[in-house]
């Protein structure tokens, strides 16, 4: 592969360029020796470039770009923006969220891209940077496990929503004798004044109280398709057959998807990211045509300027923009790891990250507007009230909507539901795919085929617990604690151990080697400042003020605040334990000296390919050579150089 001559550029190296340099200098000398002898060459090149030829690229940069925009454009947008922001005060949450894209979002995916398509390597094996963070790739994969678990039960639920969507008339559009305070998401044109004559009375029967209703939407939801249970204390109940069958043809889709890679995947990616797009604006078309429409988007886009100094609101926001880039999980860095080395990742991670935040935009208008027309119906004031935020959105709100179209409903909702099912696929095969690859790469000489196939019977098994009267319990403490907490926490160690350890100037460094082009202002002060202080900030403000958690307005028996706990113990405890692990087996001359040598990167860290891999440390080597001669000439003061390394 032929490299242009990259500029140089000035300031102080950090820890790494020892290593670099050390290895550099016997590189070079064989180089210009001309001994190109294979028996001369690295042992560690030799192992970079096995590993090199067993990995695949993608066909081309578009299908990289359309897997990541699957990813990062899910049911995170269509699912959890809206209903986050419906709890954090509708447009109030807006301006915090951009904030936090621009502070800590664009920053973390953007890296995440980077060191993956630098080393191509996936989510444990980056840690060749600095080898005693290797638990932090462990504990996100850990994560990882947490939420696709969960996630393959909304595809469940999707693809039930689905099947029964070819009925002749849709089963949630209309209430059952034995539903009390139930008003029909669609009633009859004949019927719909005595229908609201009747809500009237329920509503003046007693002016003291007042009757809560009920659409037939979300009755149908929670007694007919979850059977859901008011408390778990005597146990979360048996899996339910229908559902247990859509959580099966879920996984034999995702299997199907994976089983072959990226030259699968990536094929795929194409329907995946696109079609949703189609689905989404034809919903919202029908969607602000309904009465109390805009009421709803106002109370979606106005901002409650008081919610801006509430940091949970904060908090939220950085929770929801790691959900929905899918950052700090790993696919990010899977995918990446495909590219080819010099593959222009910066645009691709701009298109993603503001695409992403516009399909947010556009889920956030469309399910505010269905929820202005779900208040008018029911003759609600306050749009905060009408139904439960949760899971429930999606499969309430939406459905409800749905329902009330008047030339076949059922046609758009199938549309709809194949459009969630497309949007969740595309997001659960890569985080699949970041745990086959883990393994794959850990073991090579396992089928990949074989892997996915195991990955996914584990996966169908473990989402089973889902489909019970008591799933949705559990998902709401696995997300919780198995999924926000472990995911915030194991961020801020991968900032800190990319930018602050390996340091920040050999970072910038790497990335004009690849990218040639020097790392502007914007993502140095980003990186070493803004982005981990923030995360610290809120992440140590949320765990001091943390509340026990609560499903339906019912806080969790001791047993599951206990069950919740110990799932995060489990995935943060992978970072200190696997960095103990590996001090231990590196042991040289005391546990402090090889504290210290775990802080600095192996001989492993650097591009795969070894042609790449030799200009590579040449190129590291003749950088510390000049800023060394520099230094001398400037006499630059620590401080000083420290600042002129951050400005470039």
């Amino acid at each position: 592969m032929e490299l242009k001559t990259m500029p140089q550029s000035n300031g102080a190296n950090g820890t790494a360029n020892n290593t670099a340099n050390n290895t550099a200098n016997n590189t070079a000398n064989n180089t210009a020796n001309g001994n190109n002898n294979s028996s001369k060459t690295d042992p560690h090149e030799k192992e970079a470039q096995n590993g090199d030829q067993e990995r695949t690229n993608w066909s081309n940069g578009l299908e990289f770009l359309m897997s990541c925009i699957s990813v990062s454009v899910g049911l995170g947008n269509v699912w959890r923006f809206p209903f986050t922001a419906y709890e954090n005060g509708g447009g109030a949450f807006l301006i915090p969220y951009i904030i936090v894209l621009f502070l800590i979002g664009k920053p973390m995916y953007y890296l995440e891209m980077i060191i993956g398509q630098f080393t191509s390597q996936g989510t444990v094996k980056i840690w060749s940077i600095c080898p005693s963070f290797l638990g932090v790739g462990y504990g996100q994969a850990f994560a990882t496990i947490c939420i696709i678990t969960y996630y393959s039960s909304l595809l469940a639920l999707t693809l039930y929503y689905l099947f029964v969507s070819f009925q002749a008339e849709l089963p949630w559009s209309y209430c059952r004798e034995d539903w009390l305070n139930c008003v029909n998401s669609r009633p009859d044109q004949d019927t719909r004044s005595s229908l609201w004559s009747n809500v009237s009375d329920l509503l003046t029967k007693d002016n003291s109280t007042t009757t809560q209703l009920q659409s037939s939407s979300e009755l149908y939801f929670l007694k007919e398709v979850i059977k859901e249970k008011s408390d778990i204390s005597d146990g979360i109940g048996e899996p339910d057959w229908k559902l247990t069958i859509a959580l099966f043809v879920s996984w034999i889709v995702i299997f199907l998807v994976i089983m072959r890679g990226v030259k699968s995947s990536g094929k795929a990616a194409y329907f995946l990211a696109l079609f949703p797009y189609v689905v989404l604006f034809a919903l919202l078309g029908r969607a602000v045509t309904l009465e109390g429409a805009v009421d709803g988007i106002i109370f979606f886009l106005k901002p409650q300027w008081d919610e801006l100094l509430n940091p949970t609101v904060w908090k939220e926001a950085v929770v929801q923009c790691f959900f929905s880039l899918a950052v700090g999980c790993g696919p990010i860095i899977m995918f990446a790891s495909y590219n080819r080395f010099n593959h222009s990742i910066y645009r691709d991670a701009m298109i993603v990250t503001t695409l992403d935040t516009l399909t947010s935009l556009l889920g956030g208008i469309t399910i505010f507007a269905i929820l202005g027309n779900l208040a008018h119906n029911l003759q609600i004031e306050n749009i905060r009230d009408v139904v439960r935020s949760g899971t429930g959105l999606a499969f309430i709100s939406y459905p409800d909507a749905i329902s009330k179209f008047q030339a076949v409903p059922q046609l758009f909702s199938v549309l709809f539901f194949f459009m969630l099912f497309v949007l969740g696929i595309g997001s659960i095969v890569a985080l699949q795919s970041t745990i086959v690859t883990i393994i794959c790469d850990q073991f090579k000489t396992w089928k990949y085929w074989k892997v996915a196939l195991t990955t996914s019977i584990c996966g169908f098994l473990m989402g089973l617990v889902y489909v019970t009267p008591g799933g949705q319990w559990i998902l709401t403490l696995v997300d919780f604690y198995g999924g926000t907490y472990v995911v915030f926490i194991l961020a801020i160690f991968e900032l800190a151990g990319i930018v602050w350890i390996y340091g920040l100037q050999n970072l910038c460094d790497d990335i004009e080697f690849m990218c040639n082009k020097k790392v502007s202002f914007y993502w140095r002060i980003c990186w070493f400042f803004f982005t981990p202080v923030m995360m610290i900030v809120i992440f140590i403000y949320s765990m001091v003020t943390i509340q026990p958690i609560k499903y339906s307005e019912s806080y969790f028996p001791l047993s599951g605040d206990i069950a919740g706990w110990i799932l995060f113990a489990v995935g943060a405890a992978q970072f200190p334990l696997w960095g103990w692990w590996y001090i231990s087996h590196h042991m040289e001359g005391g546990f402090v000296k090889s504290f210290m040598k775990s802080l600095r990167p192996s001989e492993k860290w650097g591009p795969a390919n070894p042609e790449i891999r030799r200009d590579w440390l040449l190129f590291k080597s003749e950088l510390k050579a000049k800023r060394a001669a520099q230094a001398e000439s400037n006499k630059l003061g620590f401080f000083r150089q420290k600042l002129h390394n951050l400005f470039g």
